[in-house]
């Protein structure tokens, strides 16, 4: 049961990364063309450049800002990533280490490390 839930998680995070899929990309495509934006305006030496620079940074901050929803994407990437960590462990099968000097629990700690 445990494995059918993780599956129906798994599904559900699936569709919402890819319903999220293209402002994901046109995210960061806005924020790199700010940072490219960004760097333009600094090397710019004069003001009617300065302001061109401005002008289109206003441009791409408000697509990137009608995009930022696309972060729920990026959580469902997060938890894809958590369900498949937690799919392939185990869980509970990982010997305890015995660090007495009993001999009963000596043999208990010889004895795991002959299983492995």
């Amino acid at each position: 049961m445990k494995k059918f839930l993780l599956f129906l998680a798994a599904l559900i995070a699936l569709g919402i990364l890819l319903a999220n899929l293209g402002p994901m990309i046109l995210l960061g495509v806005s924020v790199w063309l700010l940072y490219v934006v960004f760097k333009k305006f600094m090397k710019s030496e004069t003001t009617a450049g300065k302001i061109g620079w401005v002008v289109l940074g206003l441009i791409i901050t408000s697509v990137a800002v009608s995009n930022v929803y696309a972060v729920i994407g990026l959580a469902a990437a997060y938890v894809l990533y958590l369900i498949y960590k937690h799919w392939n462990n185990k869980g509970g099968s990982e010997t305890e280490v015995f660090t007495s000097n009993d001999p009963f629990t000596n043999f208990e700690r010889q004895w795991a490390e002959l299983k492995k």
